[in-house]
């Protein structure tokens, strides 16, 4: 598989892809990248202790920025994967600590390595709860959210619960870690032991860590922060998967702030504040989201710094003002973050080097190291049959109201199996309401929807994916930072998986089929050669048969195209319409186009909207000859 499947790494994209392949790999050399960022995480944690003393890091120092890295990985999946930004990450890292040192301190559970357990499974329940109030909103909703949920549970910690928590003191007088294993005890003395537990329990974290950024699971998660809406298009429940990563995030909060006791051997009460979230936001941005290596980087420049600057003579009253002028500089000049910044300057340098050695179609393909695949035929949603005479599709005076505003004021439609049908109108008709209607995304105010006989008003996008009914849009709703075979794979995933499957430790490829259909489906659309390109390098009408292939590879039977030919030129016109003639065998297609000529070839039947209304219906030859028809777009409405 092409190593492109490393994207450029891009906060400002909103996709960060540089230490995750959304696609597939098979062979050795797939196996190599796979496990290369392992790798170089172990080389790190055995090197550091022998050269950071040449910079005054001490273990102590070593172990906290550990710690802090492994808070940050679930920070990073949560921001840097999925696009959502919490400020009150503090609450489980605190609460992990006090769990674990309350365990330790009372004897309930004197067992280090079950503490520690029992501190991420209640990390996790607190994340649940809060993920569950907070994740029906979005953007900076979320955020103010998540810092309220922050400062409400440090109001806990020292208010009611203060008797268990100890206040403003923490807890004192945890005892040395150490790990019984029942047959076999060692206590873990500060210094190097500690840092050597310290970073075994990292490494761990990051290989857990790096398993979910791999799998299907994680895939979607940058779908979800590239374009929420087409992922949910896709047929991905995607406020399922954001609870889920909220989880995994709380989790390994959980666990470093256990450890974090362990490590100083009392709790410490500022574990629970704001800054502790705040701390963790700026370590993940500096060292580089999106990439698993940023926040143990970020946590590398922010603690040193923090532990240097303090005791420098001449600059010590001034530290909190260095530290923020350098966290400013670094935010500047390295958007991505210090690790983004250098796999982007790596994936372009292997991009050139590509370009340059991959001058025939079938090396462009993207064919693995394993030899060519063959294609398969691109698979469709087995549905239930629905009864005899019953339509696919069919709507009943179904109308959209925005207030005073009647967008779509009662219009009624039945397409039967196999149909090709034409939805025309002047601008200003309803006809991209309509659809809306018909695909989910938005609730009709009266009237009903059915598929295959089955009532599908108000069920959302997604569950009418999922029942075999997809759209292309208008405007592009596309993965832009993505390649088309990674745009393509998410359709896949939808079809292949359903609404959600906590698959976090899954491989993809695990199943050739997700392979297999995404080969398919960019046949179909004839994207084979470009399907490891970057969306933003495509021409426009190459975007329009990506558009075209993600519905298609949903595995859809009933697919609503919103005018596929809008915007191209007259040869991406005569390619795409022999597409449409292509694609449309043994599915049902309901077209609304602007473009007439398209349309009267196209289409079997043709029905046409007019100020919200419906206005006629009938073949291509009957639309031609309708007065009522001609008066619409001639004497009605003014087209623009």
């Amino acid at each position: 598989m092409s190593s492109r499947l490393e994207a450029e790494v891009s906060m400002d994209a909103g996709q960060a892809l540089g230490t995750q392949p959304t696609g597939l790999g098979t062979g050795a050399g797939a196996i190599r990248r796979r496990y290369s960022l392992e790798v170089l995480v172990a080389v790190i944690l055995v090197v550091a202790p022998f050269v950071t003393p040449v910079i005054g890091m001490s273990p102590d120092l070593m172990g906290r920025i550990l710690i802090w890295g492994l808070f940050g990985l679930g920070f990073d999946l949560l921001f840097g994967y999925t696009g959502l930004l919490s400020f009150g990450q503090a609450a489980f890292f605190g609460t992990g600590s006090f769990v674990t040192a309350y365990l330790l301190t009372t004897g309930i559970v004197p067992n280090m390595l079950i503490a520690l357990a029992l501190s991420a499974v209640v990390a996790a329940i607190l994340g649940l709860g809060i993920g569950y109030l907070t994740l029906r909103r979005s953007g900076i909703y979320f955020a103010m959210s998540t810092l309220a949920f922050g400062e409400m549970i440090y109001f806990l910690e020292f208010g009611p619960l203060r008797d268990w928590t100890g206040g403003e003191n923490g807890i004192p007088g945890i005892p040395m870690p150490e790990i019984n294993l029942g047959f076999w005890r060692m206590p873990i003395d500060a210094g190097m032991p500690m840092y050597i537990f310290l970073a075994i329990l990292f490494f761990i974290g990051f290989v857990i860590a790096r398993r979910i950024s791999l799998s299907p699971f994680g895939v979607i998660l940058t779908a979800i922060k590239g374009n929420p809406a087409r992922a949910m298009a896709v047929g991905h429940k995607i406020w399922s998967y954001k609870l889920a990563v909220f989880v995994v995030a709380a989790a390994y909060g959980g666990v470093a702030g256990g450890l974090l006791g362990l490590f100083q051997g009392y709790m410490p009460p500022d574990a629970f504040n704001l800054h502790t979230s705040a701390e963790i936001v700026i370590q993940t941005v500096m060292g580089g989201a999106g990439t698993l290596l940023g926040p143990l980087v970020g946590a590398t420049i922010w603690l040193y710094l923090f532990e240097v600057l303090q005791f420098v003579d001449f600059i010590g009253p001034y530290w909190r003002l260095i530290l923020g002028v350098v966290f400013v500089l670094l935010v500047t000049l390295f958007h991505r973050g210090v690790v983004g910044e250098i796999i982007a300057l790596r994936n372009k340098r292997m991009a050139r080097r590509m370009d340059r050695a991959t001058d025939t179609v079938t090396a462009r393909a993207g064919l693995s190291s394993a030899g060519e695949i063959p294609t398969v035929p691109l698979v469709m949603r087995e549905v239930e049959k629905a009864p005899a005479g019953t339509p696919v599709l069919r709507a009943d005076n179904i109308a959209k109201h925005y207030g005073g505003l009647k967008a779509v004021k009662g219009v009624s439609i039945s397409i039967e199996e196999g149909e090709l049908r034409g939805l025309i109108g002047p601008n200003g008709a309803g006809k991209s309401t309509f659809f809306k209607m018909l695909a989910g995304e938005i609730p009709p105010t009266k009237g009903e929807v059915f598929l295959r006989g089955k009532n599908i008003t108000g069920i959302g996008v997604t569950a009418v994916c999922q029942m075999g009914m997809s759209k292309s849009y208008q405007v592009n709703e596309l993965f832009e930072a993505l390649t088309v075979r990674q745009n393509i794979l998410m359709s896949v995933l939808g079809l292949k998986r359903g609404q959600f499957r906590f698959d976090a430790l899954a491989s993809l490829n695990s199943d050739k089929s997700y392979h297999e259909q995404t080969e398919a489906a960019m046949a179909l659309v004839e994207l084979t050669h470009r399907a490891d390109t970057p969306i933003h390098e495509l021409s426009y009408g190459e975007k329009r048969r990506v558009e075209i292939g993600l519905a298609l590879a949903t595995g859809a039977n009933v697919l609503l195209l919103d005018e596929p030919l809008a915007g191209m030129s007259p040869e991406e016109r005569v390619h795409t319409v022999a597409l449409l003639k292509k694609i449309r065998k043994g599915r049902t297609v309901l077209i609304v186009e602007h473009d007439m000529d398209a349309m009267f070839e196209l289409a079997d039947k043709i029905t046409v909207l007019y100020d919200g209304n419906y206005l006629a219906e009938g073949t291509p030859e009957e639309i031609k000859s309708s007065k009522a028809v001609q008066d619409a777009y001639l004497g009605g409405m003014e087209e623009s």
